[in-house]
C-alpha cells in the first residue's frame, strides 16, 4: 500500500522564471512547505498577496513528527480553511493522566469550560496536515490566487539588498535566480537560509535523548495523553503515549545522554523496549523511529531586513508540550496581515518590528516553560530528583501538590501584554481578553462560533452597545461585529465581566488590540493608527 508520505505531491516542474534573462521578481517567496511554510503562503494568498514556495522536496514529511495541534492554532487553521478535515481526521482528546512508577498520581482536563468550536487538542500525525495544506494551496490556485509550490527547488544561497532578496534556486534542470520583495524562512530547525546568512540560536541544549516511535497496533488505551515518571519498564527515564489515527500509537522513550544513537535506532533495539512497555504478546508494526535531543533555543532577531524567520527556523522547544508547530502557526497569523498592509503601503515597514516584539515574547514564554518541564522530566541532579520524586508522591494524595507536577505544561496562546500595538485597556472586563490577548470563543444564537465570525480583517465586537457599521483611520476600517450578552452566560463571562457594555477593536489575528466600555469614535481611530504602527495618526 503506498502512503501519503511516498507519494509525490508537488514534483518538480520546469518554471517559466527559468528562461527569463534578468531575474523574475514576487511579492513574497516562502522557503519550506512543511506546515508553517505552508500556513503562510496560504495566508498571503487569502490575502491576495501573491506568493511563491520553494522546496528541495517533493512530498510530505515522513513519520509522524508534530502531533498535537491545540485549540487555538485549530482556530487558525479554521481561517486557512483546513481546521475542518483535521479535526474530522484527528483524535481528539483533552484528559492527561500522569503516573509514577506503577500508580497513577495525578490527571487533567485541558478544557473544563464548554462552549467553544474546538476541542483543547487533537492528535494528526503531521504527513496528515501537510496534505491538507497542499490540498488547500492547490484549491486556492485553482480559484484564481497567486500561490505556488515548487518542488525540487533547493535555496542554495541567499543574498539581502536594501529592498529585496536575492536568491539562488538549485533545481535538476541546473540552478537559476530569482527575486523576493520579502522572504519568510520557514525552512526547519536546520535552517539553510539562517545558515547562510551566518545567523545562530542563543539558549540551552539538554543532555539528554528520547527516543520517537510511531507504532501501529490494535490496542485499547483509552483516548488520553499518558506520561510516566520511573515507570518499571524504563527505570530512571519518563516515556510518553498518544493515539493518533489509523490505529498508529506514538511512544516517547527517554534514552539518557551516552548513547550510541544509530544503534538505538535499528528495529532489533527497539522492539524489545516496546514489549517491555506494551507487554511481551503486543502485536504491532514500527512505522517510524527517530531520537531527538532537547533543545530550547531562539534567534535573537527574527526579522533582519527583508527576510522574516518563522516557526524552528526562528526558534526551538523540547517537544513536552506541544509548543513546536503550535507556535509557529502562531507566527505566520501575526506576520502575514503586518506584511500585507505594509506591501499595500497602508502601514511603514516599522510595522514588521513589532512581529519581533511579540513573536520573540511568545518564544520565551514557551522556551521558559519547555525549559521547566525539561528540567523536571530530567533532573540535573540528585536533590532535584529527590524533590520531583516527592512531588509525585504528594500528587496522588494532596491536591496542593498537583500544580508542581510538570510533564510538559500543554501549548497555550501567547497573549502580548506590553506591545507596542496595544491600545486602551478597561479594567471592568475579563483579564483573558485584555489588550494583546487572543480573542476567546463563545457560541452565538444563531449557531455560528464568535471567533469564525471574527474573520481576518479588523472588527470592532460591540457587546450591548451602540457604533457604526465601520470606523476607518488611514486607509484601514473595520467593521463591526454587533452582539448582546443577554442569555448568552459564556459571551458575559468571557468578554463583559464587570462591565455593563463592551466595545472592542480585534486585530486581522484576532487579538483584542484595544477595549472600551461605550464607543468612542476618535479613541477608537487613534487605537486602529497604533495597531498598524502609525502611533498618533487617526484620521
Amino acid at each position: 500500500m503506498t502512503r501519503i508520505f511516498e507519494t509525490p505531491l508537488y514534483p518538480y516542474r520546469r518554471s517559466a522564471d527559468q528562461d527569463v534573462a534578468t531575474p523574475a521578481r514576487h511579492p513574497v517567496i516562502v522557503v519550506g512547505a512543511g506546515p508553517v511554510g505552508l500556513a503562510a503562503a496560504i495566508d498571503l494568498a487569502l490575502h491576495d498577496v501573491p506568493v511563491v514556495v520553494l522546496d528541495e522536496n517533493d512530498k510530505v514529511s515522513f513519520g509522524s513528527r508534530a502531533i498535537c495541534f491545540a485549540k487555538r492554532p485549530l482556530e487558525i487553521l479554521d481561517r486557512l480553511g483546513c481546521g475542518e478535515e483535521m479535526v474530522q481526521k484527528g483524535v481528539t482528546w483533552s484528559t492527561g493522566k500522569v503516573f509514577f512508577d506503577d500508580r497513577q498520581v495525578y490527571g487533567f482536563d485541558l478544557l473544563p469550560e464548554s462552549g467553544h468550536k474546538r476541542p483543547a487538542f487533537i492528535n494528526l500525525q503531521q504527513y496528515h496536515l501537510e496534505k491538507y495544506l497542499v490540498d488547500r494551496v492547490f484549491a486556492l490556485a485553482a480559484q484564481g490566487k497567486r500561490i505556488e509550490i515548487r518542488g525540487g527547488s533547493k535555496v542554495s544561497a541567499v543574498e539581502p539588498a536594501s529592498d529585496h532578496v536575492a536568491l539562488t534556486v538549485e533545481t535538476p534542470d541546473g540552478p537559476y535566480r530569482l527575486q523576493a520583495d520579502w522572504l519568510i524562512a520557514c525552512d526547519g530547525a536546520n535552517s539553510p537560509v539562517r545558515r547562510m546568512m551566518g545567523l545562530d540560536f542563543v539558549g540551552r541544549v539538554f543532555e539528554d535523548n528520547f527516543l520517537i516511535a510511531d507504532v501501529v497496533m490494535e490496542a485499547d488505551f483509552p483516548t488520553e495523553r499518558w506520561f510516566w515518571f520511573d515507570p518499571p519498564f524504563n527505570r530512571g527515564q519518563s516515556a510518553l503515549l498518544h493515539k493518533q489515527p489509523d490505529n498508529v500509537w506514538r511512544i516517547d522513550l527517554q534514552l539518557g545522554w551516552n548513547i550510541d544513537r544509530e544503534k538505538e535506532k535499528l528495529p532489533e533495539n527497539v522492539i524489545p523496549r516496546l514489549k517491555a512497555m506494551l507487554g511481551p504478546e503486543a502485536k504491532f508494526e514500527l512505522e517510524w523511529v527517530s531520537i531527538y535531543t532537547f533543545q530550547c533555543r531562539r534567534m535573537e532577531r527574527f526579522r533582519h531586513g527583508r527576510v522574516l524567520f518563522a516557526g524552528d527556523a526562528a526558534h526551538q522547544v523540547s517537544p513536552f508540550g506541544a509548543r513546536g508547530a503550535n507556535s509557529g502557526f502562531q507566527d505566520t497569523d501575526n506576520l502575514v496581515w503586518k506584511l500585507k498592509l505594509v506591501t499595500d503601503h497602508m502601514a511603514p515597514e516599522s510595522l514588521l518590528d513589532s512581529y519581533d516584539v511579540e513573536r520573540i515574547h511568545g518564544a520565551d514564554e514557551n522556551i521558559l516553560n519547555s525549559s521547566r518541564s525539561t528540567d523536571f522530566i530530567t533532573p540535573k541532579s540528585e536533590m532535584s530528583r529527590i524533590f520531583r520524586d516527592a512531588v509525585l508522591d504528594l500528587a496522588e494524595h494532596h491536591a496542593f501538590a498537583r500544580p508542581l507536577v510538570n510533564s510538559g505544561r500543554l501549548s497555550v496562546p501567547c497573549t502580548y501584554d506590553g506591545s507596542p500595538l496595544n491600545g486602551p485597556d478597561c479594567a471592568a472586563m475579563p483579564s483573558r481578553t485584555r489588550p494583546g490577548s487572543p480573542a476567546p470563543d463563545a457560541p452565538l444564537p444563531d449557531g455560528s462560533w464568535l471567533v469564525d465570525r471574527l474573520g481576518g480583517d479588523f472588527r470592532i465586537v460591540t457587546i450591548d452597545a451602540q457604533a457604526p457599521q465601520s470606523v476607518c483611520a488611514g486607509g484601514i476600517c473595520a467593521t463591526r461585529l454587533a452582539l448582546s450578552a443577554s442569555d448568552n452566560t459564556a459571551l458575559r463571562e468571557r468578554w463583559l465581566g464587570d462591565a455593563s457594555s463592551a466595545v472592542y477593536l480585534i486585530r486581522p489575528d484576532q487579538h483584542v488590540a484595544a477595549r472600551w466600555e461605550i464607543f468612542d469614535e476618535t479613541a477608537l481611530r487613534a487605537a486602529i493608527a497604533t495597531a498598524t504602527g502609525r502611533t498618533g495618526e487617526h484620521t
